[in-house]
């Protein structure tokens, strides 16, 4: 170590040494011992003051080498504090001197380097460090003020409460003394910086500090008001909620300077773009002379007016809620702007105004629907209404020589046509000369015309092509010759461009006068030229082979000679792997084309290709494959040969299995298409085709569009008459399994499989009517049996089910007392059948079943609860006209039955009750209303939960009614009774989650008493004896779980009218509430990461504590294994949510996330559930996440 002091104390070679001895210092810190290091960091911090300008420099940089090189604090290392506390204490007395300002700059870099990745260890010096860096504020050097601001920023992260006040108090009290505009300017900053990294800390001193930066916005001092509207900005996005009561005031002053430019005149401008045409010599001398007088060097107003246009961008992002009003303020001054003469500041316009468009685009149209306010009032209503002005403002931009400002206007439009498709149509003539401008001009550089092509393409994309025809003819040449430009991403743009030009010139799906033939030619041998070519990028091919299929389906009729050889080239590309899957696409197109192509050239080398394609391990192309066979078949079945149809054949039983629904239901689709259209082919269908699709019915997981296919595929199989494909041969193997079942009650199959078997029974039965009676009878008798299992009995009644939804089963006159002798049975499984069957089989016959099932309700109390399902059934099935004639009769029965003691008859009351509502909304609305005040408890419950029912995700004529009573039935959230608050509260959520609009405004009343409802309730907890032990129960559970569930809801529906603070303090209890409830916060906090990070990151510090205890929690040696189950589940799910919270941008900065990052990675356990959490997110969304290695 002695010659480890000479070496750093020699000056002599000190220079070429420590060069080399940077690079070794990093690695020698983690090898040699304590002492050795601190002496390495005396001298360094010795030799960084010395009065050698190489000495210093090179020593400062040792010394961020050796800070950067020291354990982190959560390795709980003494050498990182000692070594801390020594280069402080060297550092603060540096910086206090004032001697040199080299040195002090040096030591202020080093100093925020140590606070920012160890300012935690160093609380004991912060005291110090803050009384060293304050007078830096007021240093003669501005470098030195800056330095120093940024080190308060790094201070502000970590240090405690009481020197956080000290320091804001001093940064006030300056600020009111106003010594000087210098000094001022220097205050701003430094209050914008510590709101940027700490602006949790920073909101409780708003009300103090916006006064003063308002009073200076003021002062004629353009550098001063740049820095108040920059230190606006940071609070308008740091401290969300503070700032909400200074919007206006602060929108008003940025209203007012964006247009502050003192030194030009803009009310000429007008006049003299109509004189352009006319300028005289005089009007340039004039000119010339006012450049002489005045030099725009001195003029920094343009900043004053790009602060403003920024602090307005931040405004907008972050208050959705005012939108109506950016629309009637802010957006006709922002409009009137875009004439701004500065580049910079005109790009913070345009970006202004495209975060204003952005706020504007309409979600899911019905979540926010609000009849409040009138039409007029719609923001997207007020933007079209401003469309005219926009393009008055930006027309002429277009045709500028600047691509900065040309490149903005793009941008602009391009959002605006999103957001408000075809309100560009009136001003395509003003807007082309621009688009083939920036085309056509050589000068552009790539990126300009890439920008204009794909602005091209959303404006051909999102208007009616009759408002392109009159500009074909000029806009054509230009964006043909950016196909054959050498640069590839251009050629890809004009590609994607030119598909769409093609479908607006010959649109397929109307009739159309405009004249094609005198562009076909420049179209057709632009795409061909790159189709042809074999040597480019992989886009630009696949691009090329699209706009070729669009071309050859739009306009195949004018290619005449040029068609076969461009067909040949789509079966080379077919031939390809690398572009057979866009070639497949491109066919199928083509094949589609209502102008009927000749595709006989390539179908005879092509199908085999297409056939071999369904064996590949690539799904989608199996799936475009299958889609484009299904086309040719119905298009093309005259040119097919019988071999080209069974080499498909032969690879379809591969590809039916209940391992992917998707693919098995579009070739079940292309099977029906080929027993409609070929129906020949069918009889070499083999036989393993139809078990594979057997065994699809009888598999637990066939549902939806896969179930509709095959019911659709056997009623066209089964009317084609192919002989060993009958009814008789279909039916047998489709009901064999059960009926080969073996006796009692056990039952084979899942139960899935029987409703799959039933439905497919029942769609041969339609399509056979003849055979239907018989069938119908023979079910009949397999229920009498008593030989028949459980499993025959359930398959019977299901199948009478289904057949009695659609066909009249009056003929057979056992069925009701069958029916009602099944209610009996010992198997519930058969009780349900029944249940079932008699609902739909009255759904089909009202007149004869509905009075029937009514008088059975009235007069069977033990089979009520089964009655009542049937009930269910027939009111969910049947048109309301049917139902009307019953409805007062059903209305009856049912309030009679709605105070039952049983909650399971209850819910199924409520369900009728809510779902026979729709029938006839204004007339039984009111009526369930009346029920509210009911004595009985569990009336209110009934009543409540029936009006969950009446809410569904589709658009009713019941909701405007809902809309207006929907308040009463809330009201119900602050009943006495505890069951009749969880119902309430389920009803809300699905309110919440499938119709947004309907509760939207009421919010504002309904959130307290949602909120209340998440507290504990201590005098809902009991102590159950179980034997010697005691158990704990807790009756509130339930609706703390409900109130939770809604509030996950109403983050996904309803987040612009939350206050997201008042929100995560609830989320905070939740975090330290019951396991349930524990995770679903869990799961909340992950979705709040994503959509308000700023607010979560202002509460990080009170998040983390719960989240941390989770993940360190040990689970009692003896405990069984369902609680060790628990406890991993609720570990992996509170992972998952620091997952989430690391992925927030600048959630580095926080020190107790870094540190508990740290202590997952110190932590084997931590740090593999983090790992496996990290693989399992790929489905998560993928931002900027905080490095963990």
């Amino acid at each position: 170590m002695g010659r480890c002091r000479t070496w750093l104390s020699s000056e002599a070679e000190f220079s070429v040494r420590i060069a080399v001895g940077n690079r070794s210092l990093g690695p020698l810190v983690s090898k040699v011992k304590e002492y050795q290091v601190e002496t390495i960091v005396d001298s360094l911090c010795t030799n960084m003051l010395s009065d050698k300008e190489q000495l210093r420099d090179i020593s400062s940089i040792g010394l961020k080498t050796v800070i950067s090189e020291l354990p982190p604090a959560s390795t709980g290392s003494t050498m990182t504090a000692n070594v801390c506390k020594k280069i402080t204490a060297q550092l603060t007395g540096a910086i206090g001197k004032q001697e040199d300002v080299s040195v002090q700059l040096e030591a202020l870099d080093i100093l925020s380097d140590m606070l920012s990745r160890l300012g935690g260890m160093l609380y004991t010096f912060h005291s110090s460090i803050l009384n060293c860096l304050l007078p830096q504020l007021r240093s003669p050097r501005l470098a030195v003020r800056k330095r120093a601001i940024i080190a308060l920023g790094y201070l502000v992260l970590t240090c405690n409460g009481n020197i956080f006040s000290e320091l804001m108090e001093h940064l006030l009290a300056e600020l009111k003394r106003n010594e000087s505009t210098s000094t001022t300017r220097t205050y701003i900053q430094c209050i914008a910086g510590i709101s940027r990294q700490a602006g949790h800390r920073t909101g409780e001193y708003l009300e103090k500090i916006i006064p003063l930066v308002v009073r200076y916005c003021n002062v004629e001092d353009d550098e001063l008001r740049e820095y108040c509207f920059q230190a606006f900005e940071s609070f308008v996005r740091r401290c969300p909620k503070e700032i909400g009561p200074h919007i206006p005031s602060v929108m008003g002053l940025c209203l007012k300077y964006i247009t502050y430019d003192p030194n030009y005149n803009y009310d000429n401008e007008e006049e003299e773009e109509e004189e352009e045409m006319m300028e005289t010599e005089n009007g340039e001398d004039e000119e010339q002379e006012s450049d002489d007088e005045y030099s725009d060097d001195d003029d920094i107003s343009w900043k004053v007016r790009r602060s403003a246009a920024k602090c307005l961008e931040a405004i907008v992002s972050t208050r959705h809620d005012l939108l109506q009003d950016f629309y009637k303020t802010l957006s006709p001054v922002l409009i009137g702007r875009f004439k701004e003469r500065e580049e910079n500041v005109k790009a913070d316009i345009f970006c202004a105004y495209i975060a204003l468009l952005k706020q504007t685009l309409p979600i899911q149209s019905w979540l926010h629907a609000s009849d409040a306010g009138g039409k007029e009032e719609i923001p997207l209503t007020m933007l079209q209404n401003q469309v005219p002005n926009i393009i008055k403002a930006l027309h002429k931009q277009l045709k500028e020589k600047s691509i900065k400002s040309r490149q903005g206007c793009f941008s602009l439009l391009t959002e605006l046509a999103n957001v408000l498709p075809g309100c560009l149509a009136d001003h395509i003539p003003a807007l082309m000369p621009g688009i083939i401008f920036s085309l056509a001009d050589k000068s552009s550089s790539s990126n300009m015309r890439i920008d204009t092509l794909s602005f091209l393409h959303v404006l051909l994309c999102n208007h009616q092509p009759e408002v392109f025809h009159p500009h074909i003819k000029a806009l054509l040449p230009p964006v043909v010759s950016c196909i054959g430009d050498p640069f590839y991403k251009i050629t890809s743009e004009a590609l994607l461009v030119t598909q769409q030009l093609v479908k607006v010139i010959r649109p397929l799906d109307k009739s159309c006068t405009f004249d094609v033939k005198p562009f076909v030619k420049d179209l057709f041998s632009g795409t061909l030229k790159r189709l042809k070519a074999a040597d480019i990028d992989q886009e630009v091919k696949e691009r090329a082979i699209s706009c070729m299929g669009q071309i050859v389906c739009n306009l195949g009729d004018h290619l005449s000679g040029d068609l076969p050889p461009t067909l040949k080239i789509f079966l080379e590309r077919l031939k390809n792997e690398i572009t057979r899957l866009t070639t497949v696409k491109a066919l199928t197109l083509i094949a589609s084309s209502p102008l009927k192509i000749d595709l006989r050239p390539i179908l005879g080398e092509g199908f085999p290709i297409l056939a071999s394609f369904l064996r590949k391990n690539q799904r989608a192309l199996k799936l475009s494959t299958l889609t484009a066979l299904d086309i040719l078949i119905k298009n093309y079945s005259d040119s097919l040969k019988p071999a080209m149809v069974e080499s498909v054949l032969t690879e379809l039983p591969a590809l039916i299995s209940e391992n992917d629904l998707h693919v098995s239901q579009v070739a079940i689709v292309f099977l029906t298409t080929l027993a409609k259209v070929y129906p020949s082919s069918l009889s070499k269908i083999s036989g393993s085709v139809l078990s594979e699709l057997f065994q699809l019915v009888h598999s637990p997981l066939l549902q939806g569009g896969a179930l509709n296919a095959i019911i659709d595929f056997f009623q066209a199989l089964v009317i084609t008459k192919t002989a060993n494909m009958g009814y008789a041969e279909l039916m047998k193997p489709l009901t064999s399994p059960i009926h080969s079942s073996p006796g009692g009650a056990s039952v084979t199959l899942h139960k899935q499989a029987y409703y799959s078997v039933a439905k497919c029974v029942a769609a041969l039965s339609s399509a056979c009517p003849k055979e239907a009676t018989r069938v119908a009878s023979q079910f009949i008798q397999d229920v009498k049996n008593p030989k028949s299992s459980a499993a025959v009995k359930m398959l019977a009644f299901l199948s009478l089910a289904e057949m009695g939804r659609t066909m009249n089963l009056s003929a057979q006159k056992e069925l009701k007392t069958v029916i009602l002798e099944a209610f009996a049975s010992p198997s519930e499984e058969v009780k349900s059948a029944a249940s079932y069957a008699l609902g739909n089989i009255s759904a089909g016959n009202l007149k004869e079943y509905l009075p029937f099932m009514l008088k059975e309700i009235g007069s069977q109390p033990k089979r009520q609860y089964l009655l009542l399902h049937s009930l269910k059934e027939v009111i969910s099935s049947s048109p309301a006209d049917g139902l009307k004639p019953y409805v007062e009769d059903i209305w009856a029965l049912l309030f009679n039955h709605c105070e039952c003691t049983e909650e399971g008859t209850r819910n199924v009351v409520a369900e009728c009750l809510g779902k026979l509502a729709l029938v006839n909304p204004s007339h039984l609305l009111p009526r369930l209303k009346k029920q509210l005040s009911s004595g009985s408890p569990h009336a209110r419950s009934t009543v409540v939960t029936a009006i969950k029912f009446t809410i569904s995700d589709q658009p009713q004529p019941i909701d405007v009614l809902l809309k207006g009573c929907i308040g009463d039935f809330l009201k119900t959230l602050q009943d006495p009774d505890l069951n009749v608050r969880r119902v309430a509260l389920a009803m809300f959520n699905s309110a919440a989650h499938n119709k947004p609009s309907l509760i939207r405004d009421m919010l504002n009343t309904i959130l307290p008493h949602l909120y209340n409802e998440t507290k504990i309730r201590r005098e809902l907890i009991r102590e159950v004896e179980m034997g010697p032990f005691k158990h704990t129960v807790d009756d509130g559970l339930d609706v703390r779980k409900a109130a939770f569930e809604c509030m996950y809801s109403l983050l996904e529906s309803c987040l612009d009218r939350l206050d997201i603070y008042e929100y995560l303090n609830h989320v905070e209890d939740g975090l330290k509430d019951h396991y349930d409830i524990r995770m679903l916060t869990f799961i909340m906090l992950a979705r709040l990461s994503t959509l308000c990070p700023n607010a979560v990151l202002q509460r990080l510090e009170r998040l983390i504590e719960p989240l941390r205890a989770t993940c360190s929690t040990k689970v009692k040696a003896g405990s069984v294994k369902q609680e060790f189950e628990k406890q991993d589940e609720l570990k992996r799910s509170a992972m998952r949510a620091v997952a989430a919270l690391l992925t927030i941008p600048e959630v580095e900065k926080s020190p107790v996330m870094a540190e508990f990052a740290s202590q997952i990675r110190a932590n084997p356990e931590m740090a593999s559930l983090y790992e496996s959490i990290q693989k399992d997110s790929a489905s998560l969304p993928t931002t900027e996440s905080m490095d963990m290695n």
